[in-house]
C-alpha cells in the first residue's frame, strides 16, 4: 500500500536566459516596463504548469508523484486552495431526526434501486423471448431444439456472471443506457462527480474516472472493472474510513439533492457496509459512522452546488484530472471553506 508521508517535490519555474552579452543586455532593458503589471497572471500560469505535472504523472501511473505535486502546491501563491479543506460538521452519533431537520431523508438514497436500467433489462428479456418465438417459427425448430437454444443462452448468462461478475450484462446495459436516456446519462455524470468533488475536498486525489462502463473496457480491457471515480491509494486510518465514508456516499447523496431520489450507487453503499462490518463495527457504530458521513457530505454538497455544477460539465467533455481539479479551485468560494 501506498505511503503517503513522502515530502513533497521542490519545482521551481525559471525563465530561459537570453544569449549574447551586450545584444542581451539591449534587449533586457527594451523590455517593456508595464511587464510587473502582469504579475497577476503569474499564479494562474503555475498552477495550471503544476496541474499539467500533476496529469502527465498520473498519466504515467506515478500517483504517488502527482500527490506530492498537488500537496506542494497547498497555500503557495496562487495554488491549489481547496484541496483537503472541506468544512466538516463535528463527528458524532446523529438522529435520523436530526437529519430530517437538515432536510435529509435517507430512506431516499440509502437502498438505491436502479429503474432506468432495471426497465432497459426487462425490456431486453422481453425481446429475446419474442426474438426466440419468431425464430422457432421461422425455422420450425423442435421442443428439442428450443430448449437447446434456450441452455445456449442460460450457459452464456453464467459464464458472464461467473468470470466476468456481470461485465458483459452491465456494458450491453449502460451502453443502451447511455445512448437511448439523457436522464441516464447525465444522472451517472452527476454522481461521478459528486464523488470526484468530495474527495477532493477532502484531501483524497482522484488518478481518474470514467463514464461509461464501454469507455472503462477499452481503457482497462477488462469486464470485471466498473465505470467510475479512482483514486489515489492511501493508507487506512480512522480519518481515512470518515473520508471514504463520505466518498462512497457523495454519488448517491448527489443524485438524492437532484432528483429527490438516488437509483446508482449501490455498490458504493454495499462496499462502505463491506468495510465496516469487516472491522468489526456493531450496527450502532455503523449507523453512527454512516449518519455522519450522510450528514457531512449533503452540506458539503449544497454548499458547493456550482463547483459540483461545473465539475459535471468539465466530466462530460472528457477533461482531464488536472483540468477538473482547475474547474474545482475555480468555482469555490472560500468563504465556504
Amino acid at each position: 500500500m501506498m505511503r503517503l508521508g513522502r515530502a513533497p517535490c521542490c519545482y521551481c519555474f525559471t525563465e530561459p536566459h537570453p544569449a549574447g552579452g551586450v545584444a542581451a543586455a539591449v534587449r533586457l532593458r527594451l523590455l517593456p516596463p508595464a511587464r510587473a503589471a502582469n504579475t497577476s497572471s503569474e499564479p494562474a500560469a503555475r498552477l495550471r504548469a503544476v496541474l499539467e505535472q500533476v496529469d502527465e504523472e498520473l498519466r504515467k501511473g506515478n500517483d504517488e508523484a502527482a500527490l506530492s505535486l498537488v500537496r506542494g502546491s497547498q497555500g503557495a501563491d496562487g495554488g491549489l486552495r481547496f484541496f483537503g479543506a472541506a468544512r466538516q460538521v463535528p463527528q458524532r452519533l446523529y438522529t435520523l431526526d436530526e437529519l430530517k431537520l437538515n432536510g435529509i431523508d435517507t430512506s431516499a438514497f440509502l437502498s438505491p434501486v436502479d429503474l432506468t436500467l432495471g426497465s432497459i433489462e426487462r425490456n431486453l428479456q422481453i425481446a429475446a423471448v419474442l426474438g426466440g418465438l419468431s425464430v422457432s417459427a421461422a425455422f420450425e425448430l423442435s421442443q428439442l431444439q428450443v430448449l437447446f437454444l434456450f441452455l445456449g443462452l442460460l450457459s452464456l448468462w453464467s459464464v458472464d456472471l461467473v468470470y466476468f461478475g456481470g461485465g458483459v450484462r452491465n456494458l450491453i446495459l449502460d451502453t443502451i443506457g447511455h445512448n437511448l436516456s439523457q436522464k441516464y446519462r447525465n444522472r451517472v455524470i452527476q454522481h461521478e462527480a459528486g464523488h470526484f468533488l468530495i474527495a477532493y475536498l477532502l484531501g483524497v486525489l482522484p488518478k481518474g474516472y470514467t463514464i461509461t462502463s464501454l469507455d472503462t473496457f477499452i481503457k482497462k480491457g477488462s469486464l470485471n472493472v466498473q465505470a467510475g471515480t479512482a483514486f489515489v491509494d492511501f493508507e487506512f486510518l480512522q480519518e481515512m474510513l470518515n473520508k471514504f465514508s463520505c466518498i462512497a456516499l457523495a454519488g448517491v447523496a448527489t443524485e438524492y439533492l437532484l432528483y429527490g431520489y438516488a437509483e446508482g450507487g449501490l455498490a458504493d453503499i454495499g462496499q462502505l457496509d463491506g468495510l465496516l462490518k469487516g472491522l468489526g463495527f456493531t450496527q450502532k457504530k455503523a449507523d453512527s459512522q454512516v449518519r455522519w458521513a450522510v450528514l457531512n457530505t449533503v452540506l458539503a454538497l449544497r454548499r458547493h452546488k456550482k463547483a459540483r455544477s461545473q465539475l459535471a460539465e468539465a466530466m462530460s467533455s472528457g477533461k482531464s484530472v488536472g483540468s477538473c481539479i482547475g474547474v474545482i479551485e475555480e468555482n469555490i468560494n472560500s468563504e465556504d471553506i
